[in-house]
């Protein structure tokens, strides 16, 4: 299992920094970071997988935009208020109980789902930035604890079971309604930084939930 919980600890990463990208302005310290080998290699690492090419590809375009302008962190500054902080109305909400599912009211969410979910795992909200449960980024940053816990079980068959309810996770809380919020940031940001984010994430999402599925997960790494 050591190939798997290698895997795992990756995973988490991912999921650990794309949440950060959703709850705050990046500061020029971070943003520098953009413009880092390590972060580029990573991205491009990202970039061969072939479902990820697409969003990884767009991603360093716009990094590269950035590069180009004189104050790049005063241009995500702008897009990030724009895009999830506007108080006229038109800001994309980035909690998961703003998107209804009409067709099946039963599995809309709630952030007292989300609490609930973590308490089972005896996880207490910290909640980021004082955001509500159902923030996406809280939600992204439980799932990272809960992959890394799970790294922590050494039997075959109850780590299976942790995969399985990773999956049934993904697409319950997160896959349920980031159609519909991947929709709404592509066609509000027009510069294109948190879009390809957006699309990253959606498309990560989705492999995820199929490595997750996958018989040979467990009997390759068994």
């Amino acid at each position: 299992m050591t190939e798997l919980k290698a895997f795992n600890d990756k995973r988490a990463e991912i999921y650990w920094w794309i949440s950060s990208i959703f709850i705050k302005e990046l500061s020029e310290a971070e943003l520098e970071q953009y413009q880092s080998s390590e972060i580029r290699t990573f991205i491009e690492s990202l970039g061969d997988v072939p479902v990820l090419t697409e969003s990884s590809d767009d991603l360093l375009t716009c990094i590269n935009k950035l590069n180009r302008l004189e104050e790049p962190q005063i241009q995500l500054s702008s897009d990030f208020d724009d895009l999830f902080l506007s108080a006229d109305k038109r800001a994309i909400s980035t909690c998961a109980s703003s998107y209804r599912n009409m067709a099946n009211p039963a599995n809309n969410i709630s952030a007292q789902q989300i609490i609930q979910v973590m308490e089972s795992h005896h996880i207490t909200l910290d909640q980021i930035k004082n955001e509500p449960a159902d923030h996406i980024s809280n939600i992204l940053d439980f799932l990272g604890n809960i992959i890394i816990r799970s790294n922590e079980l050494e039997q075959v068959p109850h780590l299976e079971a942790a995969l399985k309810e990773q999956e049934t996770f993904i697409r319950s809380y997160l896959l349920s309604w980031m159609y519909d919020f991947r929709e709404q940031v592509n066609a509000k940001d027009q510069f294109g930084f948190y879009a390809a984010f957006t699309r990253l994430l959606v498309s990560f999402l989705e492999l995820d939930c199929e490595y997750l599925a996958s018989p040979e997960t467990m009997s390759r790494n068994s």
